[in-house]
């Protein structure tokens, strides 16, 4: 029905007013030439076609104050017949989700005068089975705290009538800076509607959030900050590249001749050089890490020529900077540390990408993941310094004695104790902490009760209904996490509805589904939903929790210079 108005509306707008409005510019542009007023509605209707011709317009032949008027004719135009069309909009998607449940997807957008905004879209299964995803409104509020937050999302959702406790999924962007705003936020909707659920979306990049809590320990932040440095010193030329490669490929001769290197085919490769990490880019700051440890000496070598042959004063300074910080304990110990901990997620994230999701394994993943990062807390401490301290010695750095008393960076702080050692504040300060932030932002995506809820929903995934049709978990999924979707008598029909649906998989269109979507879809195609509406209610509450982040995140950079079209 949407794209239907969009259709209508610029057809009959081609149709009916684009000739007119062409033929009627020069009219309008005698009458602005002779009036100094604000140019009337009907003469901002005739914007649009003022704005189609501006370019080929002789500028020369007026005023600034008749060019001036012209713009603002042009752009008044537009913004009436914008406002008419948002209106209409707005009112089929209300139309089209009607009393449905839905879930909310919630960015945060800046405009270009900096005013925090969110902006606000809907999640909904339509009538033929297939998940719409409608932007609704962009919000302005005046502060990102979680409270403002909810009153901001729950205004804009009265102000279309739709109901709050009809929500039943609700998702934001984890990589984000208001991540910790967001949880606060999941948690205030969840009070309002404990149906609500929020489940980590597979298409995003979790490595991402992950990084991101890890740079909440200070030295760690620090460390990145430096690695992008290091970095762009040594690879801010086609000359230095190279110098790296050669530089590499000596050192590779070298460990190769002392029996150091291991030899064989595809091993010790010269051809790639530093890589930068990335947001967008999957795994980027685990290969980022990982490129600079293997390239480590060649790396120093080429800073270290930069200073002593640099052309500018500039070169030089940056490249003693970048190698002061590259051969200190701290960077070395946090590369070791962040390599080992992206290392041991790395695998979670890639199968989280996987177009063909797999969902139980996908979970039992998440569980592995889990208790590997546990386990270097636990024992991993004793390993990870003897290897940061091995390549210490190689690379001819200074290890501190671990022993000796912390003395913080901007000498001892006030509340600094004295028994602070160098041991304690590396273990503690820096290991612990970030281990402790990678568990924390996992159980945050990945509680007990969402595993649940993913394990019980992937039942009515066609290919592991094909595998095994597990009644027993959908009927658990409905009398737990959907009671309210439910009466009593519908739970104790619902049973019977598996049992009779069971049979359906033997279909050969049925053999060819892949998702619960696609069964949603089937579902409405063949009028089974008519025979088991039970099973089709299910399906769609399902739908609604867990939702495509790429698909969306299109429509929140396309509105990040917008202004509050919330009234």
């Amino acid at each position: 029905m949407v794209e239907q108005i969009f259709e209508s509306y610029w057809c009959l707008d081609a149709c009916d007013n684009k000739i007119s409005r062409i033929t009627s510019v020069p009219l309008g542009v005698g009458i602005l030439a002779t009036d100094s007023t604000r140019p009337s509605s009907a003469a901002g209707h005739q914007g649009v076609a003022l704005g189609e011709i501006v370019s080929a317009w002789p500028w020369s032949a007026y005023g600034r104050q008749t060019r001036v008027l012209l713009w603002e004719c042009a752009i008044g135009g537009w913004q009436e017949e914008n406002d008419v069309l948002a209106t209409k909009v707005k009112s089929a998607i209300r139309e089209e989700i009607g009393d449905a449940k839905f879930c909310i997807i919630v960015d945060e957008a800046r405009d270009e005068s900096k005013k925090e905004q969110i902006s606000i879209v809907l999640r909904v299964v339509d009538r033929d089975g297939f998940i719409q995803e409608r932007f609704i409104g962009v919000v302005h509020v005046r502060d990102t705290i979680a409270s403002t937050l909810k009153e901001g999302i729950f205004s804009i959702l009265s102000r279309h009538n739709l109901d709050v406790q009809n929500i039943r999924g609700q998702g934001y962007d984890g990589a984000s800076n208001m991540r910790g705003e967001w949880n606060g936020l999941k948690a205030l909707i969840l009070d309002k509607c404990p149906y609500a659920y929020y489940v980590h979306c597979f298409a995003h990049r979790l490595q991402l959030p992950l990084v991101a809590s890890s740079k909440e320990v200070i030295p760690v932040h620090h460390f990145f900050t430096k690695l992008n440095s290091i970095i762009n010193v040594v690879g801010a030329s086609c000359k230095r590249n190279d110098k790296l490669k050669a530089a590499h490929a000596s050192n590779i001769a070298h460990l190769l001749s002392i029996d150091e290197l291991e030899s064989g085919m595809g091993l010790n490769q010269i051809g790639s050089s530093l890589q930068r990490p990335g947001d967008t880019r999957w795994s980027s700051h685990l290969k980022s890490i990982s490129s600079l440890m293997r390239m480590f000496s060649a790396t120093c070598e080429v800073l270290l020529n930069i200073i002593e042959d640099g052309t500018t004063p500039t070169h030089r300074g940056d490249a003693d900077v970048a190698y002061e910080v590259m051969t200190s304990f701290e960077f070395v110990f946090i590369m070791h540390l962040m390599r080992k901990v992206l290392e041991i997620s790395n695998m979670l994230c890639q199968a989280l990408q996987l177009q063909s999701q797999d969902i139980l394994n996908a979970m039992h993943l998440v569980t592995f993941t889990k208790l590997l990062i546990q386990k270097l807390r636990d024992s991993g401490w004793d390993e990870l310094v003897s290897s940061v301290k091995s390549f210490c010695e190689n690379v001819n750095i200074s290890v501190p004695d671990f022993d000796a008393q912390y003395i913080a960076r901007r000498g001892r702080a006030r509340n600094q104790q004295d028994e602070l050692t160098v041991g304690h504040h590396y273990k503690v300060d820096i290991f612990n902490a970030v281990i402790d932030s990678q568990l924390q932002e996992l159980n945050n995506r990945f509680d007990d009760k969402t595993m649940e809820l993913i394990v019980l929903s992937s039942s009515l995934d066609p290919k592991e209904m094909r595998i095994s049709f597990r009644i027993d978990d959908i009927c658990k999924l409905v009398e737990k996490f959907y009671p309210q979707d439910f009466a009593y008598y519908e739970i104790l029909q619902l049973r019977m509805q598996l049992e009779h649906f069971e049979h359906v998989q033997q279909l050969p269109d049925f053999r060819e589904l892949e998702s619960i979507s696609d069964l949603c879809q089937w579902m409405v195609k063949t009028r089974k939903l008519d025979i088991y509406p039970l099973v089709f209610r299910i399906v769609t509450l399902i739908l609604h929790a867990s939702r495509i982040y790429s698909y969306y995140r299109t429509i929140f950079f396309c509105h990040e210079n917008s202004q509050d079209y919330t009234s």
